[in-house]
């Protein structure tokens, strides 16, 4: 049974296809044979793969395969203790990334509960309450206020019938629905005759037909989606993966050679293969992998801090080298609340402060001035806003809802913030009667008892003004009422992106209980008009502000209406240099791939979108080497935030799909923290550097070491048990506290790192070869002096480990914002030196875990070391003193060296 267009026919064509009655639905027989053809409505879940198999694919990387063989040939060699420590560092790796893998394993799960739920259905004439996975196409559904859909139906009847789309089509205001057809290439955010899968029935009633279950319904689709994108590796594993590869083949190359030459010239193959092994072991950076988890994981800390909850550690880095966020406007920009900001009463403008549902604000005429009183005939529009009402506000803790329509809490808000109360209004004018809103006819209307009873209306301008014969002046006088000036000051609040509405009152009859539409079809008094919209959050304004400062572009990606979403940027400032440049659903269908893929960079807005358009446009900035991070909170944001280099949900007022879906949760909603997670950001990406620059030359200067000694046929320096100390503990130990550095000044003034950047930069290697020769020259040296000197092998390469960690010491201030502190001290440029505990700690850690190297007899034992003298100690410190000039001098604000970030450096931006 081929799918039409259903939102294009008929109720009645929809019925003749599906073959059901819209009095008695479908026959048992039918229910039963439909549901063996479509299954049950839910999610198709996915095959998952067993918890073993995705262990064992963490190993799947290159420098893990070169630990791994260099574990089993150190195993065969009988050097189990050199094995188990290699065999360690790859099993805890693989852990690690085992436990990250297994969060993201919810969103499937998540979106199955969107559509899981209880549903009134008719079968066989009678009304049924049965679960919603038993539904199928054809089924008749009634739906009431307060229901969640529980498939896709084509409405057939309503009454009043809103439904709250928002988590799906972005749209900010519950929808009013109609079961009239429309044109086939309605959005999917317009179908009025839909009522979709997971959304909520807010007020009204109505009587549909299941068109689609399970994957086919868009929630499916989405699902569907997301089974099928796979999550984009960030800029930093991509980098770490080039990185690992390359140092690969030169590990393997070095130690082919090492082992060919060695052997040619007549060294025993097994002394050569133990050298092979060693220059193996001490060129691959094994305390890397947990220095960079251990990075990752206090940036995760500090975002914490910062409201923002990291699910999966490399989105860390990836946030910080974000050029370009994707953001949704309902209630991520927006407060998600809708607030009356404009007033137009008897020919005067005026302004409302505040927003949201509270009470807190006040009503300014349109200059700024305050209002010394309340006119009467803006009270008169404020008291038709009030009665003609059915929500209600209240207040939880800090925090006001709204029960009912949001417009509607709206009007009651901007009347509280005048001195007016509902419940006093109620009392002294209680309601008689009431028309309530139906989409045939626009408006609302109520009636209430008083001297003289009164008829209040709201609804559209263009409904009420044709139904007005007079209008009010500011002091409540009857006036001529001029059209033209009041659709002017429909225009100028539409081109703000404030919804309109129109309120106006009618006299009743003294003795008038009852009230129909003949009853408001003329002579009303028109009082005024009422403009609202979802405002944007103050400090949302301050941080776009501060994204584009650090050359991160932002684009609103939403679902609802082009001009509100086009006023919304304007007052944010989320525009290009050709201003506001936005772009609807409906266009972006019509171009072809290359004609998106230019409308999504030079747009700053794109309104009324579908899901899949939102993973398109992801798709095309990434495309052309943007890093994209995504912002949301509905269901149809979940595929692209799972495409984007970094999904952003918000943590309090999301959907649980979204969360699932997303790299980080927003724990405030607030997309101001976003600013904040990229600065913390940038700062572990610049942590990582110094951690990288730290740990490179000492792997560096111990494979050369090794290189050079088995070409000329010398005895090792530094044994691989040695080298697997210096590597795992010396290291670790020393290079974890630059984890912890705080942030370089003006880092959110420079823009994005390139994305191509390699992560090791010229700059970079330059420093790492010229420190790698350095500690060469130290570790061969040494050792060759003291053996020369004393005969004794061991006390040789004992002094030589103890002269390079000496060295190392004063090398890592260089690296740190501790020795950019004390050059900026003796330059003058600063009057203190910044402390750095943590610096400090780990520095006194490494020094008490060297003296027990050498001095305690157990690792005199294991690592085949000697203890020394206090006269050669003071030897092992000579190295330190060449070290100190360098040290200072590469973060000197003049050093090509420098890896941290200055006030006197200029921008790049």
């Amino acid at each position: 049974m081929s799918a039409p267009v259903y939102h294009a026919l008929a109720a009645t064509a929809v019925l003749d296809h599906l073959q059901t009655d819209a009095t008695n639905g479908l026959t048992a027989e039918a229910v039963a044979r439909r549901y063996e053809q479509y299954g049950a409505n839910e999610l198709t879940q996915q095959a998952v793969t067993p918890a073993w198999l995705r262990f064992l694919r963490q190993f799947h990387q290159p420098l893990l395969y070169i630990l791994l063989v260099a574990g089993f040939i150190k195993a065969g060699l009988g050097s189990w203790v050199n094995a188990a420590v290699i065999w360690g560092v790859t099993v805890i790796n693989a852990i690690i990334g085992y436990v990250q893998e297994a969060q993201a394993e919810g969103a499937i799960a998540s979106l199955a509960k969107a559509v899981t739920t209880t549903t009134t259905v008719l079968r066989d004439g009678q009304t049924l309450h049965i679960p919603s996975q038993e539904l199928v196409p054809g089924d008749v559904v009634l739906l009431h206020s307060g229901d969640k859909v529980p498939a896709d139906l084509r409405l057939l009847t309503v009454r009043n019938l809103q439904v709250d789309e928002s988590a799906l089509t972005g749209e900010s205001l519950p929808v009013s629905k109609s079961p009239d057809p429309l044109p086939p290439d309605t959005p999917l955010a317009e179908r009025r005759n839909l009522a979709y899968a997971g959304s909520l029935v807010t007020f009204g009633q109505g009587k549909g037909v299941v068109i689609a279950t399970g994957s086919a319904t868009e929630v499916g689709q989405i699902s569907q989606a997301m089974h099928q994108r796979t999550h984009l590796s960030t800029p930093l594993t991509r980098k770490f993966t080039q990185f690992s590869q390359t140092l690969l083949y030169v590990i393997l190359g070095l130690a082919a050679f090492t082992f060919a030459v060695g052997a040619g010239r007549g060294k025993d193959w097994v002394e050569m293969f133990e050298a092979a092994v060693a220059l193996a072991v001490s060129a691959i950076p094994e305390g890397l992998p947990a220095v960079v988890t251990v990075t990752l994981a206090i940036g995760v800390h500090r975002m914490a801090q910062r409201h923002a909850i990291i699910r999966k550690l490399p989105a860390v880095e990836a946030l910080g080298s974000a050029t370009v966020i994707c953001s949704d406007k309902t209630g991520t920009l927006t407060e998600n609340q809708m607030t009356v900001q404009a007033l137009y009463v008897g020919g005067q403008m005026y302004s409302v402060t505040g927003s949201g549902y509270s009470p807190k604000g006040e009503i300014r005429i349109a200059d700024g001035e305050p209002l010394p009183e309340l006119p009467l005939g803006l009270r008169a529009c404020l008291v038709a806003g009030m009665l003609c009402n059915d929500a209600q506000l209240r207040q939880t803790g800090t925090d006001w809802e709204v029960a009912g329509d949001p417009t509607e809490g709206a009007l009651l808000a901007v009347a509280e913030k005048a001195g007016l109360s509902q419940a006093g209004l109620l009392a002294a004018h209680p309601r008689l009667d009431a028309i309530p809103f139906e989409s045939d006819y626009q408006y609302m209307a109520t009636l209430h008892d008083g001297s003289p009873r009164m008829i209040y209306v709201k609804g559209a301008v263009e409904v009420l003004l044709s139904r007005c014969a007079e209008a009010v002046d500011p002091q409540g006088e009857p006036i001529p009422l001029d059209q033209r000036a009041v659709q002017t000051a429909v225009e100028q609040m539409a081109a703000q992106g404030l919804r309109v509405l129109a309120c106006a009152q009618k006299a009743a009859t003294p003795h008038q209980h009852s009230l129909d539409h003949e009853d408001i079809a003329r002579d009303l008094v028109f009082l005024g008009l009422q403009g609202m919209i979802d405002p944007p959050r103050p400090e949302a304004i301050v941080a776009v502000r501060a994204c584009q400062s650090a050359g991160i572009q932002v684009k609103m990606i939403t679902g609802d209406h082009v001009t509100t979403a086009r006023a919304i940027a304007q007052r944010m400032g989320i525009q290009t240099e050709a201003g506001v440049v936005a772009f609807t659903g409906a266009e972006l269908a019509a171009m072809d791939a290359p004609q998106l893929t230019q409308a999504a960079v030079a747009g700053s807005v794109f309104a009324r979108v579908a899901p899949a358009q939102k993973l398109q446009l992801v798709e095309a900035l990434q495309s052309q080497g943007e890093i994209v991070a995504m912002t949301g909170d509905g269901v149809n944001d979940a595929p692209a935030l799972k495409q984007a280099d970094i999904g952003i949900a918000m943590g309090k007022g999301g959907t649980e799909v979204a969360r699932e879906a997303a790299d980080m949760l927003l724990t405030d909603d607030n997309f101001a923290s976003i600013a904040a997670a990229v600065e913390e950001g940038r700062t572990v990406y610049q942590n990582l550097r110094k951690a990288i620059a730290f740990l490179l030359p000492v792997n560096g200067g111990e494979s050369m070491t090794i290189l050079i000694s088995a070409l000329l046929l010398r005895d090792l320096p530094i044994l691989s048990l040695q080298v697997l100390w210096l590597n795992m503990i010396n290291s670790i130990t020393m290079t974890v506290p630059l984890a912890f550095e705080p942030k370089d000044a003006g880092v959110m003034n420079q823009p994005p790192r390139d994305p191509n950047e390699p992560l090791l930069t010229p700059k970079l290697l330059r420093r790492i070869l010229l420190v790698s020769i350095f500690n060469w020259i130290l570790i061969f040296g040494m050792f060759e002096w003291v053996k020369s000197t004393t005969g004794n092998i061991n006390l040789a390469r004992t002094m030589a480990i103890q002269s390079l960690v000496a060295a190392r010491i004063i090398y890592l201030l260089s690296v740190s914002q501790m020795g950019l502190s004390i050059w900026h001290y003796l330059r003058g440029v600063s009057r203190k030196i910044m402390p750095a505990p943590i610096l400090l700690l780990g520095i006194l850690v490494a020094c008490i875990l060297q003296i027990l190297f050498s001095q305690w007899g157990v690792m005199n034992f294991l690592f085949a070391t000697a203890p020394l003298s206090w006269q050669e100690w003071l030897i092992c410190l000579i190295p330190m003193l060449p070290m100190i000039p360098t040290a200072l001098g590469a973060n000197g604000l003049d050093s090509p060296f420098r890896l941290t970030y200055s006030p006197q450096q200029k921008s790049r931006a």
